[in-house]
Parts: structure tokens; sequence; C-alpha cells
């Protein structure tokens, strides 16, 4: 519990084991808010205009890897009560936390610091996460926090929504490629996990970083990013940030997608910045294939004069080996390319 960063962090010092090199920290140069990342209106999908909402997430997904999503059905109400309780469980004191404070990788249901590898990495992360399983979701349940009040009841229903929402665009994306009514269900989008990343006020946020630069290993990504910027996109080659909006969900595509669409989609790399004077609490729903699910290129989405980028894998192979090259997006991915 003593690593925890919001257990000792103070306003006055930066611990030189949270300073990045000079190449991969934020430093001093301001990096330009943009509203270039799209902004998706799911209730038009509803209506007559499905096509061009369809044809706005594939762009999306191909240029930037990312876009917004408004009016996608996810009550206000339950986004406000699911942030605040997040935001709560942070604040709990240290005893009401130990019981599910963990070092050991092992452990479905965790509160650690930094990264799974703190112990071996050479600079850590100034950020707390709480992993949260939630597939099957009743009997993850059982193993949550039991604080604050209502915590479970809250956060379940959060889960339920937030894996329709995203089943939802799943679907959106196979019509826009022709692949047929629920390619992306069954074992393609069993499982699921919520990370909760709690970023404290940073002393120092030009020499340290919340998340450092990675692509996520699943399918589709679900954010809840609360109403204090820290997201940054890496496009060509420069940083954006994402400027949040209300009501909204960041919705980015994992290396699964890019992989089953043959190169198709990006699954782009971002990281997380901090903030001097106020903390950032987000909660990133990952929507995973089962551990055995076979992954590979969509046969449908290989041009006659192409070939297939990619062997076909079990998902807990190209996991595993996610985890132990620390998320590098070329070491990531190079296993599973084809060499023709």
């Amino acid at each position: 519990m003593e690593k925890l960063v919001s257990s000792w962090f103070n306003n006055k010092t930066l611990p030189q084991s949270y300073i990045f090199p000079p190449e991969t920290r934020p430093g001093n140069h301001v990096i330009p808010r943009c509203n270039t990342i799209p902004v998706v209106d799911l209730s038009k999908a509803l209506a007559h205009e499905r096509t061009a909402v369809v044809q706005q997430i594939l762009e999306a997904s191909q240029e930037f890897g990312f876009f917004q999503v408004i009016n996608h059905g996810v009550s206000e109400n339950l986004v406000n009560d699911t942030m605040n309780v997040f935001k709560e469980f942070f604040e709990l004191p240290s005893e009401d936390k130990a019981g599910i404070y963990s070092e050991d990788l092992k452990r479905p249901c965790r509160l650690y610091t930094s990264s799974p590898n703190y112990n071996r990495e050479k600079v850590h992360l100034w950020r707390d996460s709480l992993r949260l399983p939630c597939h099957p979701l009743k009997e993850c349940i059982k193993i949550w926090p039991q604080k604050p009040t209502r915590y479970r009841e809250i956060v379940a229903a959060y889960s339920i929504e937030a894996k329709k929402l995203g089943l939802r665009i799943l679907e959106l994306l196979s019509e826009g490629f022709g692949l047929g009514s629920g390619f992306f269900g069954d074992k393609l989008s069993e499982s699921a996990v919520l990370l909760l990343n709690h970023y404290p006020p940073c002393p120092d946020p030009s020499l340290t970083l919340g998340v450092s630069k990675h692509c996520d290993p699943n399918l589709l990504t679900i954010l809840l990013q609360g109403d204090v910027y820290g997201l940054q996109v890496l496009k060509d080659g420069e940083w954006i940030g994402v400027e949040p909006l209300h009501n909204a969900f960041v919705v980015n595509i994992g290396h699964q997608l890019e992989i089953i669409s043959n190169n198709k989609l990006k699954s782009a790399e971002h990281r997380a910045v901090t903030n001097l004077k106020v903390a950032r609490t987000t909660a990133a729903f990952f929507i995973n294939p089962s551990d055995d699910c076979i992954i590979e290129p969509a046969k449908s989405l290989i041009g006659t004069d192409e070939s297939p980028v990619y062997r076909a894998f079990e998902f807990k192979e190209f996991l595993l080996n996610y985890i132990n090259m620390e998320g590098n997006f070329e070491k990531s991915v190079e296993p599973f390319k084809l060499h023709g």
C-alpha cells in the first residue's frame, strides 16, 4: 500500500524514480488540444443517417484509431454516479483499500500502482490503478470492492451499458466492412475488463507520465475520461490532445481489430499526461476475445491483390507476448506477422 502514489505524493517534489528520460518525457512544449478527433453522434445511426454514421466510424478508425461518441444511449445519471463512485474509491482511507491491494499478477481483481511490471520497470508511472474483471459479471462482482456504498451495484450497471455500447460500435464496424451481423459476437468479444486509473496532482507534469506510449492489446476500448484533460494520441508522428467532451466516451481500436481487418483499421499509440493542480480519474472498459479465441485476418477483408499480414493465433498467446514486451508497439505484433 505504501507504494501507491496517492499514499505519499506531495506537490513539492517528484521522486527520481518517476522522472522519464528526456526522449520520452512530455517536456514543456504545449500539445495542441485538437477538435480533429472525430465526434460521432450515435443517435443518427437509429435513423436514416445510419450509413453516414457507419462511414464516419470506419474513416475515424482508419485515420485516427480514435473517435468520441455522443448521444450514445448510456444514461448521464449512470455515468455521473459511476465516475463519482470511482473517485470515492480512491479517496477511501488506506485501511479500506488494503484488502484489495496486490502485486500478484494472477489476482484478477487488484489495486496496484504504476504498472503490473512495477518491480522490474526502470521508471514508474504517476498513477494508481484498480483492475476489475467483468466476465462473467455475476461471478466477478463478488470479488469487487465492497466500499464505497453501492459500489458494486453502480459499477455492475455501468459495465453492462459499456459492453452494450461497445458491441453496438463493433456491429457498425462489421456492417461497414460487409462482414455480416454478429461477426464480432461470441468469443471475439466474450471477455471484458474495467481498468480505473487515478492520477493524483503531480509536482512536475513535464517530467513524468500517467501512462506511457502504447497501443491497447484488446479488441475495442470504451474510455470514460471525465472532465480533466490528459489523453494524447500519436498521429503522423505528432501528439494531439483529446479534449474532454461532456457526456461523451472515447473509443479506440485495439490491436485485435487492426489484425482482423488486415491493417485496414489503425490501433493508434496513445499516452496520458498528468496535471499540476487537480487529480484525474478515468475508466477504460476493455472488450477482449476469450483466451482461446483464434484471431486472424478476416478472409473477406483480404483483397484479391493482397496477402494476410498476420498468422492465426490464440488471443492468450498475443496477450502474454504483449505483457512480456511491456506494450512495445512493434515487438507486440512482430511474432504474429507473416513474412512472405
